[in-house]
Order: C-alpha cells, then structure tokens, then sequence
C-alpha cells in the first residue's frame, strides 16, 4: 500500500522529454495522482519542467529523485539506452518504477531489471500504455472469447516518413536508435498482446550508415501455424494500422492502432459491427489509463501487472532481441556490465 494519508499517489518523473511532458500533462485528469518531483540531467532543465507542471521539486541528479522518500513511483521518460541504469537506480534506491518502451535495450538488461525489483520487493512495469488502453482491451477479449475463431494472421505497421539526420537521437546507435526499439516494439507488442511469444522470426532490415535499422520487417510465426506480418519505419509514413485474422472473421483497427477510437468486427455471414472509445476515457491518445493501472496495482500491494505482465514484457525483448540478431543491428556496450552511476 501507498500514497499519503488521502489516498494520493506520489510521482517522480525522472527525465524531461517529450513522452515525459504528455505524462505529466495527463497525469491532471487523474485527481488522486500528484507529481511531487522531477529529476533531469541538469538542474536548469529540471526547474523548467517543475515550473510548468507545478511540481514542487527539481533535482539536476537522477539519484537524488531515486533517493527521494517522498516519492511512491518513479516514472523513468529516458531514451531506452538508459532504462537499465535509470530504472535499477530507482529500484536499489526502494522506489518503484513505470519504464518506457522498449523496457530495456536487451534481454538481459530487462532480466536485470526483473530481478533487481523482485529482490527489493518493488513494483515494475513497462509503460506499454497500449495494453491499458480501454479498446484495445476490449478488442483483446473479443479474440480471447472466439469472436473471429482462432487467430490465424495479424498485420501491423508504424513508419514514420522523417527525413531523420544522422545526428537525431532515431539514429544513434549510443541511445539504441533504429526503427524497431523505438517504433516497431509497438507492432511486435500487438501480435504477442494476441498471440504470446512466437516459435520462429524472420526478418530483413535496411541499414544506416550508423548502423541503426531505418526500415524493418519481420514474420512470425507460432506452433498453431498463425503468422504476423510487423513492418516499421523511419523513412517512410506508414498507414499505422493493423488487422487480426481468424477463422470466423477478422477485426480491424484504423489509424493509429495503439490508441485506436474505434474498431471494426466482420463477423463470416454478419453485418459489419463497430467498437467506439467511450468518450468518458477521455483523449484515445492518453497516457492515463497506464499511470491508473499503476495506481491501482500499487494500492493493491501488487509488483506487477496483470496487464502488463513482466513476463510479457520479457517476451517482447527476446522477439527484439532475435529480429536484430536477424538483421545485424548491435548496439555499443551493450554486452558490458551496466553502471549504476549517479547521474
């Protein structure tokens, strides 16, 4: 059990960025949620993004948010080269921890990560926010109940039409750039949402200069004979869009298929039957439903959730891991031993 005598739950955000800002900005339309303090590389930053969110302390150290007692949570927003360190520092330090996608770079970062929260008791989830999402859970039992039959294909894509430089951070091999970690882990997520860990992977990549994926695509495949065509890009703007097959009909989800506002079931031999986002959730785009689940688990005493599940979460990170196998992709360091600096 946490959160102050009233029932608040306490956040720290622990980096500035873009992903971190929407955290912050929907964390409002939940009013037992209070973020109590923000870390950042520097000090300077931190005061900023303090100030505009109302947040009553900035650290210009990412350990002095992790040693912060007053925090109940700490939502780690750092490119996920930095997940292992960031998050391990808050877990050691006996806080628990929202990590961004891809959790980690690797598996065995996200192994670490596992076990460090199971040693010191703590909550840990991956902020899969698409996995919390009202509709894409309603779609996800819709295929658990047999509305479409047994799965038997699912398609997904995210690109992005850039042009990306070499110098922004999608291409830097340092903060583990490329489509796939940043881009595709959403539709190797959706296929294994449905479908679990795949049995066998397939895949082809272009390559940049750096050495950082700009195009992927990858089929996989189960023990069932089901397939999943997953496609992701940073030089190219893709529909976003995905589709689930089964043997009694199929569901698709337009535009933006991790956020979806609505979805379409055809059943064999029935008319066509819409699912809509029930306005009440608020913007389809939102991060609350993530930060709620978190919450919610948190009162409950839980250090994982059913939602998100780590072992799912460790799932997604072996398929990653054997796709960049596949298409040569390392990233610098990464067989090194993580240093849990304060930063």
């Amino acid at each position: 059990m946490v959160g102050t005598a009233d029932g608040r739950v306490r956040w720290g955000i622990l980096a500035t960025g873009g992903i971190a800002a929407a955290f912050a900005a929907d964390l409002v339309d939940l009013p037992d949620a209070e973020i109590v303090a923000v870390a950042s590389r520097t000090e300077e930053t931190a005061r900023a993004f303090a100030q505009r969110f109302g947040i009553p302390r900035a650290y210009g150290r990412w350990d002095a948010l992790a040693e912060d007692a007053d925090v109940d949570v700490v939502y780690v927003a750092t490119p996920h080269s930095a997940h292992r360190v960031a998050a391990g520092m808050c877990l050691e330090a006996g806080r628990n921890v929202l990590c961004e996608k891809a959790f980690t770079l690797n598996t065995r970062e996200a192994e670490e990560l596992v076990a460090l929260a199971q040693e010191r008791g703590a909550f840990l989830m991956e902020a899969m926010w698409m996995y919390c999402n009202p509709l894409v859970r309603r779609l996800k039992a819709l295929v658990d109940d047999g509305a479409i039959g047994e799965v038997r294909s699912i398609q997904a894509d995210f690109g992005l039409a850039g042009p990306f430089p070499p110098s922004h951070r999608l291409r830097d091999p340092a903060l583990g750039g490329g489509a796939l970690l940043d881009l595709g882990v959403y539709p190797v997520s959706f296929a294994h949402l449905l479908l679990g860990e795949p049995s066998d992977i397939a895949a082809r990549a272009v390559l940049s200069e750096e050495g950082v994926d700009l195009q992927t695509g990858a089929l996989l495949s189960w023990e069932s004979g089901a397939l999943a065509s997953v496609h992701c890009s940073l030089h190219g703007g893709t529909p976003v869009t995905a589709a689930v097959t089964g043997s009694l009909g199929r569901i698709e989800v337009p535009q933006g298929f991790f956020y979806p506002d609505r979805f379409v079931l055809h059943r064999d031999g029935q008319d066509p039957e819409e699912f809509r986002a029930d306005p009440a959730d608020g913007p389809r785009n939102s991060l609350k439903h993530e930060a709620a689940e978190v919450m919610r688990a948190l009162r409950a005493g839980e250090t994982e959730s059913p939602l998100v599940p780590l072992e799912g979460s460790l799932a997604v990170m072996r398929t990653l891991d054997a796709i960049r196998e596949r298409i040569g992709v390392r990233y610098p360091g990464e067989d090194a031993a993580p240093r849990l600096a304060s930063v």
